[in-house]
């Protein structure tokens, strides 16, 4: 799941970063309206989270655009303005959900795993291939009905090439979608974390490699 947190308070920024990313999340952030359209532009985005009182672009403006977009993100409105009218005038912009500062992290979580199963055309709940099943609400992996105990990062990185099969994702895209835009991309650390995921679900192995073109489910045999 790829969210951008768009908030100018920069240290309520960096907290909620770095909380969603603990999650799983591959997590961009924009400290003002400009700057959230240039990623918006530039990126594709499973959930927003917007403040409203946004410097350049104020946040119902930024709304408005992205709900006008093709194949748009969730939008979820993240902002002191919590009155019962403060509420239905940024559900009426099109947010798709509304949470009022202060508010509890783990609700936070819950709301934006909420949206992205809401997105137009999101795939079903328990994602299954080659033996494995994966819950995304549970956070559970199982192989043929073995536990498998994953990172962050191994459990993203897994649903995000379920969620594709039986298509090939690149290294790119899954430095995209699993990681951020921060992330270098001549690293090895995708090679590195589809090596311990491997070890980790056992034999046969389930995800293949084609150099040059990327990573896949392996298709089950007919």
């Amino acid at each position: 799941m790829r969210v951008l947190v768009v908030e100018d308070a920069r240290s309520l920024a960096a907290v909620l970063v770095e909380g969603l990313r603990d999650q799983g999340m591959a997590v961009d952030v924009a400290h003002d309206g400009l700057e959230a359209a240039a990623k918006l532009d530039l990126n594709a985005y499973d959930v927003v989270v917007l403040d409203r009182d946004l410097p350049g672009i104020h946040g119902d403006a930024l709304c408005q655009m992205i709900t006008e977009a093709d194949d748009r993100a969730m939008i979820l409105m993240l902002t002191a303005a919590g009155s019962p009218g403060d509420r239905v005038s940024g559900l009426t912009l099109g947010a798709d959900d509304y949470l009022a500062k202060p508010f509890h992290f783990p609700e936070l979580v819950l709301r934006i795993r909420a949206l992205a199963r809401r997105r137009p055309f999101a795939r079903a709940r328990t994602l299954r291939a080659g033996g494995i099943e994966l819950d995304p609400l549970s956070r559970t992996v199982t192989r043929e009905g073995r536990r498998v105990d994953l990172s962050v990062k191994e459990f993203a990185l897994l649903e995000a090439l379920l969620r594709a099969a039986p298509a090939f994702l690149s290294t790119e895209d899954l430095l995209e979608q699993v990681w951020d835009e921060h992330a270098d991309p001549f690293t090895n650390t995708v090679t590195v974390t589809i090596g311990r995921l491997r070890r980790k679900l056992g034999e046969p192995p389930i995800i293949t490699t084609t150099p040059g073109v990327g990573y896949r489910i392996a298709r089950s045999p007919e």
